[in-house]
């Protein structure tokens, strides 16, 4: 989710000041690298295994999110069936597909949504599905018919309703029983909101009603034109109450926090949301999403409040693109998060996360340093998916006297990690070591 036609590539100036905390347990150890000024991001190895996710406390009979999972971006087949066993790790009970992976075509974003997909992509994600049902995951078939489209959606057509539905028909006959409508970022400038929000929640009560006629357990979440914030911007207030109002009052409604991608969610906004749409929200984390850019966010979610279960039924993470593999490690601190988010503990979760990941000390310890050089984008107070804070880092340092010296020292502490990373690691993260050679080839260059 976030604005897909803006890709920023920025490369962030901004003084790094630590990571953002949600509760007060959590130790930020911040150390600065010889002759810096700003302050690095720093984890502790944990000395043994705990129980993961961290178990509830004794006054909580249930999860902190009675829905807790993850979406692809833009993934293959292959990716959502690699994932499966660490949503099972992480005790998570929801597998979202990105509408993007039923694209015609994912990658030139060609979405030409009234077409049959093809009996072989139908195929691989039968086998989702089935991994899905077979590990106790309930997966949910998403779509979006106005997002790039040649042919965008028409909200009055039968036509249209028909060879929609025909997708989510074919879902349903694989005994899915949650399913997804989005309607984000999508064009809608000089639109009337109103009228708008009204055809959207006409669609979606028409689909949820078409798939209770062969099971009445039949769950839908809609994604909204307006997603994120508190909903209170005039523009956004009059498009989500019109929406509420038509909406079927079992329909759910994905929102992302505070802002489209944001350091903070707090209880308040989603209270806020909540209040106005009136209807049960599901949270779509935008962290640690980099929407295909060429950056790496491993650090843990941080800055979630822990009383958001309150109000919100459900949480997934939207997750990077081609680094899956690597991804395990924040997808992780999400799972910890969902199921226990009274007693979440940003440090202790990602290096529980490491632990878990890696059986060697020395596999853990490059784990360990990899995520120092790549946080993530929250952690360091950014907001924007594109942030690389490896590329930052050096930015700052050759701007410092003796430049040139801390620069080359810092490209030579990531030729490390990235040896350290394909000796401990033969086989696995090629697309995360793909990013890293990119990032030394730019630093590199820069130099000369």
């Amino acid at each position: 989710m976030r604005k897909l036609v803006l890709y920023l590539v920025v490369i962030s100036l901004v003084l790094i000041l630590g990571f953002s905390c949600c509760t007060t347990s959590e130790k930020s150890h911040q150390n600065s690298l010889p002759g810096e000024q700003t302050p690095s991001f720093r984890i502790e190895l944990p000395s043994r295994l705990r129980d993961f996710p961290e178990p509830l406390p004794p006054q909580e009979k249930a999860p902190g999110f009675k829905i807790r999972g993850i979406k692809g971006w833009g993934w293959t087949p292959e990716q959502y069936l690699s994932e499966i066993p660490y949503l099972v790790l992480g005790r998570m009970n929801f597998l979202m597909n990105c509408y993007l992976s039923m694209f015609t075509d994912p990658e030139k974003f060609i979405n030409r949504w009234w077409e049959p997909i093809p009996e072989e992509k139908k195929a691989a994600f039968e086998r989702v599905v089935r991994a899905c049902q077979e590990n106790g995951l309930q997966f949910c078939f998403c779509l979006n018919p106005q997002l790039f489209a040649e042919r965008p959606f028409r909200y009055e057509s039968q036509e249209d309703f028909e060879l929609l539905f025909q997708h989510y028909a074919w879902m349903q006959r694989l005994g899915v029983r949650w399913f997804s409508l989005c309607f984000d970022d999508i064009p809608v400038e000089g639109l009337d909101k109103a009228g708008l929000g009204q055809w959207q929640a006409l669609v979606a009560n028409r689909l949820l009603r078409k798939l209770r006629e062969r099971d009445p357990g039949a769950s839908l979440i809609i994604c909204p034109v307006y997603y994120w914030g508190c909903g209170e911007a005039d523009e956004a207030r009059l498009y989500l109450n019109s929406l509420g109002q038509a909406l079927d009052s079992d329909i759910y409604v994905f929102w992302t926090g505070d802002a489209v991608v944001t350091t903070r969610i707090t209880y308040d906004c989603a209270a806020a949301y909540k209040k106005i749409i009136n209807h049960r929200l599901f949270i779509w984390d935008n962290y640690p999403v980099n929407d295909r850019h060429p950056v790496l966010h491993l650090g843990p979610v941080s800055g979630r409040e822990p009383r958001l279960g309150e109000v919100a039924d459900g949480y997934i993470s939207n997750p990077m693109a081609y680094q899956n593999e690597i991804n395990r490690l924040p997808l992780l601190t999400c799972a910890d998060y969902a199921y226990n988010p009274w007693r979440y503990d940003p440090q202790r979760s990602i290096g529980q996360a490491i632990l878990h990941l890696a059986e060697s000390k020395a596999g853990r310890q490059v784990l360990k340093d990899l995520v120092e050089l790549y946080p993530g984008n929250i952690n360091l107070g950014q907001n924007y998916t594109s942030y690389n804070s490896v590329l930052a880092r050096f930015e700052y340092l050759i701007k410092q006297p003796e430049g040139k010296d801390l620069a080359s020292g810092f490209i030579r502490r990531v030729e490390n990690v990235l040896e350290r990373l394909n000796r401990e690691f033969p086989d696995n993260y090629p697309a995360t070591k793909k990013t890293i050679e990119s990032d030394l080839a730019k630093m590199k260059a820069a130099l000369k």
